[in-house]
């Protein structure tokens, strides 16, 4: 086997696959094709905030800050910054950058980006809650003043893409389409940012083609000269394209292939950490559990019956017979990777299902009782095999589970919209801080983004405190403190049940150089082919 297993580095990770062959050519431009499980949902930076969509949209988008290969922050379309006090941030613009359709990118730009990020239709409000204020100073600089100090105003605006006002405005997109709702607008299907590549035609659920943008500010790195996106969901079709030479790269790679990926003459895999942790997350809000035969109350708002959930998981049995050993089990809701993480926070409770039993019988449930899991079938590695697994285990204490599994693009709707007893979720903290997963994840929820991702309805007056005060807390250490509190009430009340951290799994072709991110997101601009 010729397999490369990628460390990862630091707090976000790098992990870039070098062919082993000849040195690469890079004035040669190439077409390049790769395929993924399924399709970004929407074009338009507002219309989902979900990494691979939002990761895919970085291909055409920018933000004034970004990450760079060893995803630390480092300017973008802010060419520089500085900090006038606690709360006052100076963003000096870059000058000459220009929109694909050549409108002149400027400080207007920004102040209407800002605008419509925080619209009611927005669903990436959470990136710029920190901001109370933003106001243009001249056409290359704008100000920010935070709500207080705010130690991850850069990581949360990493993502938050500039549109064009202009193009917005003529299109008749000035506010996001709600993804969730069905609901589109010119943005949904079109593109008009400022990065290295365009978007020349898109078929949602067909392809999507690219070509490099010819006035690009930066410094181009790849060889690209038209990029063909195609969503494969069949794990063995996808496989096959690779293998022929149909797409240059694949990913994920099911478990079950990556032997014959590697052992090829043409191909490779590429591995390692992925940020992700996979959870199970409970409806703790009704007063009567849906799609269950429990009737006047809700047995997920007893902590007992969570913790027997949680003692009948045997997660190891899970990483090593469905994972295929590319999984590590783990108690933590956020990954080594991430700000905040304390190892102390990785050891999960032992499978017992005496315990289990015991703690149904407590809580009223000597039988067990009924209920629906929903699970993605598209999504993360083997997440429809997981799900069926976990009702298969559950089932032996008397918990019988149906499994509703389904595509990304129905089931994040569904969950996002409450209408779940059970769920299975995989998080990746898009600021790669654990405030991220203590705002977005667990807290409580609230106007302005708080809890939108909690589809659990999970609330702990406690937590939401300690989460408001991470936001502002400027010392480290003692920020590093407050979070590991956080994070022990949530674990303490089985706020959620995580399962393991994922493996990134992609194959290339051996001809193919690509930049692996540990946060699963590719990037063409880093793409060359030989």
């Amino acid at each position: 086997m010729k397999n490369r297993l990628l460390s990862i580095v630091g707090a976000g990770g790098l992990a870039v696959a070098l062919s082993a062959a000849a040195t690469m050519n890079d004035a040669r431009a190439a077409e390049f094709k790769w395929a993924f499980s399924g399709d970004a949902q929407t074009l338009d930076p507002y219309g989902l905030s979900e990494i691979y969509t939002t990761g895919f949209q970085g291909n055409f988008y920018e933000s004034l800050v970004r990450r760079g290969r060893n995803l630390g922050i480092e300017p973008a379309l802010a060419e520089s910054w500085e900090r006038d006090g606690d709360t006052v941030w100076r963003f000096k613009l870059r000058a000459g950058v220009t929109f694909h359709n050549g409108n002149p990118f400027n400080a207007d730009d920004v102040i209407f980006s800002f605008q419509r990020a925080r619209g009611e239709t927005s669903d990436v409000k959470a990136k710029i809650r920190s901001i109370a204020e933003l106001k243009k100073v001249d056409d290359l600089t704008v100000e920010i003043t935070t709500n207080g100090p705010s130690p991850t105003l850069l990581n949360e605006i990493a993502d938050w893409y500039i549109m064009d006002q202009e193009w917005s405005v003529e299109n008749g997109a000035e506010e996001a389409a709600d993804v969730r709702k069905g609901s589109e607008n010119y943005a949904t299907r079109n593109a008009n940012g400022t990065g290295p590549f365009m978007v020349v035609s898109r078929e949602p659920d067909v392809r999507t083609v690219f070509e490099p943008n010819p006035n690009w500010w930066d410094k181009r790195e790849h060889n690209v000269d038209k990029a063909i996106f195609t969503p494969i969901k069949s794990d063995a079709t996808r496989v096959a394209a690779l293998l022929s030479g149909e797409v240059d790269m694949i990913y994920p790679v099911p478990l079950q292939d990556a032997g014959r990926v590697d052992s090829s003459d043409q191909t490779k895999m590429l591995q390692g950490e992925e940020m992700r942790i996979i959870f199970f997350g409970f409806d703790q809000n009704r007063d009567e559990l849906l799609y269950s035969n429990v009737k006047g109350k809700n047995p997920f708002k007893d902590r007992r019956v969570r913790e027997a959930v949680y003692l009948s998981i045997d997660e190891n049995a899970i990483a090593d017979r469905i994972m295929e050993g590319a999984a590590k089990p783990t108690g933590s809701y956020i990954a080594p990777q991430v700000e905040g993480y304390d190892p102390s926070m990785e050891e999960r409770p032992a499978y017992d299902l005496k315990r289990a039993k015991q703690l149904l019988t407590e809580a009223g449930y000597p039988d067990g009782f009924e209920v629906t899991l929903d699970c993605p079938n598209d999504r993360y590695v083997k997440d429809e095999d997981i799900c069926v697994a976990t009702a298969t285990m559950l089932a032996r204490v008397g918990i019988k589970t149906r499994v509703n599994a389904m595509t990304k693009t129905k089931y994040f709707g569904k969950v996002l919209d409450r209408d779940t007893s059970m769920y299975m979720m995989g998080w990746v903290p898009p600021t790669y801080d654990a405030h991220n997963v203590l705002y977005d994840f667990l807290g409580t929820k609230a106007e302005g983004g708080q809890g939108k991702w909690n589809m659990g309805d999970y609330s702990n007056p406690k937590l939401d405190a300690l989460q408001q005060k991470i936001a502002m807390t400027v010392d480290a250490d003692e920020r590093r403190a407050l979070i590991k509190e956080a994070l022990r009430l949530a674990a303490d009340d089985i706020a959620m049940i995580p399962l393991h951290q994922q493996t990134l799994a992609w194959g290339v072709r051996e001809n193919v150089e690509v930049n692996q991110r540990a946060d699963n997101v590719f990037e063409l601009k880093t793409t060359k082919i030989k």
